[in-house]
């Protein structure tokens, strides 16, 4: 059976811009700085990440991404869990555990997004920062207890001014789940939308038992 994953998105509003300026160029450089996650406490979204799950995951980042320089955010709020190149605004650099926290920094890039976020800037825009990965979540003690299979697709996206009214979405995709493609390495998403529509075509001596099979299938994912 193919293992299904939720995309979850957290939102982060403690976080900081830095501007260097290369003396010798005069350019400037751009760095947003602050805490990206953080563990063993319920978050806006209801949810918990332990911290072995965030440690664990955070080493397998940054050996894989972050120190090979392979580490990319995006402008906005993607919906899948692929980074798309064509909107890579930035670079996280760094992502260190400080107590419960990991605090992360991101260096803005020379990329059609990346002038975006400069000019942003530049014209005084309040920015966030969103981390974004796949994984499961299980009720615990009324919250959502994040799962050991949690992968992270990005430390850090950059979006809107956390404050503003219907800025961020609710974090999770509510309306459909991901599972990843072993051969090809590809994320695909699973409408629920399918489920509805099993069972609007069952007949109506058999929707019963279409229906059950159904929750059977979703809740042996959690």
């Amino acid at each position: 059976m193919t293992h299904m994953f939720k995309l979850i998105r957290e939102d982060v509003t403690d976080v900081q811009v830095l501007v260097e300026e290369d003396k010798s160029t005069g350019k400037k450089n751009y760095f947003i700085e602050g805490i990206f996650m953080q563990a063993e406490r319920q978050n806006k979204n209801g949810r918990v990440y332990p911290m072995r799950v965030l440690q664990n995951e955070v080493n397998r980042y940054n050996n894989e991404y972050v120190l090979k320089n392979r580490a990319f955010g995006e402008l906005g709020h993607p919906d899948t869990p692929s980074i798309n190149l064509d909107r890579v605004s930035h670079m996280i650099t760094s992502l260190r555990p400080e107590g419960n926290n990991f605090i992360g920094k991101s260096k803005v890039l020379d990329t059609p997004m990346g002038n975006i976020v400069k000019g942003l800037l530049d014209g005084g825009a309040c920015l966030g920062v969103s981390t974004r990965g796949v994984g499961s979540l299980k009720a615990h003690n009324g919250y959502q207890l994040v799962q050991d299979d949690f992968k992270l697709a990005t430390a850090a996206d950059i979006v809107a001014d956390p404050s503003a009214p219907d800025a961020f979405v609710n974090g999770i995709m509510e309306n459909y789940d991901w599972w990843l493609d072993s051969a090809t390495g590809e994320w695909h998403k699973r409408y629920i939308e399918e489920a509805k529509k099993e069972i609007k075509a069952a007949s109506k001596s058999d929707i019963e038992r279409v229906a059950i099979n159904l929750f059977e299938r979703y809740v042996s994912k959690f």
